[in-house]
């Protein structure tokens, strides 16, 4: 059974481990399988999924991401999809996570990017495909959880940039935000009028466009972005009124940072839009005026393939970064 919002609340939790009299940590192995079948991969047919558990007693699920048409650099790991997936979880209370059940090994992407964590060389991690597990010397006997310090031994992450009171990732982050309402441009299709799904654009509902822009705002507020001090917001909403959101993650070595579209479509499958990206009508980026880093062109390019009559318009702010 797919858990609401790909999470498993801590009653929850304890309800199943007990039932099955296993610790929280092992049975995370055995909500792999699930995982792994949520996954999306019209380009690769290689569906990985991971399951993490927070100190909260909260399970995580994540699998991978891919958009067709779409460079492959655009698509969201796993493990990028749990970490994303917790953030939007753990809005009002942060979590750390502590142990992560994995199909496959990690690949270098992942692995730097959860160096974003506070404690990441302490997470532990059990890759549950057995074949994988026989090629990695960090798991040469039967399968069971090792440290993510043994997978990167020698790691560059934000202790190498950041002051160490700077919030990391699923950490409270406080940008200020300063919208300036007037700056408004409209993008993604050649004329602002056209096709909110099938409407005139200036006719689609006034009232979620305005919620689908406060909660880009909101998102820009939580982003991570400790490095280029551009921290960007992303929001779309449904046909049926629902929002989705995104908060921009970046990662001290830069790559494998996860942009807000991104971080917005894991909130649409984690909410139950599964594969109809056709059903946003509209959307909303909140990034930092004369920034060193724009997501405008990013979310250009996906909405583009994946919901082409959505109305992507894009806020500038002036901004704050949260410190310690």
């Amino acid at each position: 059974m797919i858990p609401p919002g790909f999470v498993i609340t801590e009653s929850e939790v304890k309800a199943m481990s007990m039932q099955r009299g296993l610790s929280l940590p092992d049975l995370l192995p055995t909500l792999v399988p699930i995982a792994q079948s949520l996954a999306r991969v019209p380009i690769s047919n290689y569906a990985v999924g991971a399951v993490g558990l927070g100190i909260t007693g909260r399970i995580y699920l994540g699998a991978n991401l891919e958009f067709p048409g779409l460079p492959l650099h655009h698509s969201v790991h796993a493990e990028q999809f749990l970490i994303t997936n917790a953030a939007n979880i753990s809005h009002l209370s942060t979590d750390q996570i502590t142990h992560i059940a994995v199909s496959s090994v990690p690949c270098g992407h992942c692995r730097q990017f959860l160096q974003e964590l506070r404690f990441a060389s302490d997470i532990q991690i059990l890759v549950t495909d057995n074949s994988t597990v026989k090629m990695n010397p960090s798991f040469v006997s039967s399968p069971s959880y090792a440290s993510l310090s043994s997978l990167l031994p020698q790691p560059f992450g934000p202790r190498d940039l950041l002051h160490h009171t700077t919030p990391l990732l699923l950490e409270a982050q406080n940008n200020t935000i300063i919208l300036e309402r007037q700056q408004q441009k409209y993008e993604n299709q050649p004329d602002a009028t056209l096709a909110c799904n099938g409407r005139n654009g200036r006719e689609c509902d006034d009232m979620l466009e305005k919620e689908v822009m406060s909660a880009a705002e909101r998102a820009a507020t939580k982003a991570h972005a400790p490095y280029s001090g551009c921290p960007a917001g992303f929001a779309m909403g449904d046909e049926e009124g629902r929002i989705f959101v995104g908060s921009y993650a970046e990662s001290a070595a830069y790559n494998p940072s996860l942009g807000p579209v991104q971080g917005a479509m894991v909130s649409f499958v984690a909410g139950g839009g599964g594969l109809e990206y056709g059903r946003i009508v509209t959307a909303a980026l909140v990034e930092r005026k004369d920034g060193f880093v724009s997501q405008e062109s990013t979310a250009r390019i996906l909405l583009e393939k994946v919901a082409p009559n959505c109305l992507l318009r894009v806020y500038h702010c002036t901004v704050k970064i949260s410190s310690a």
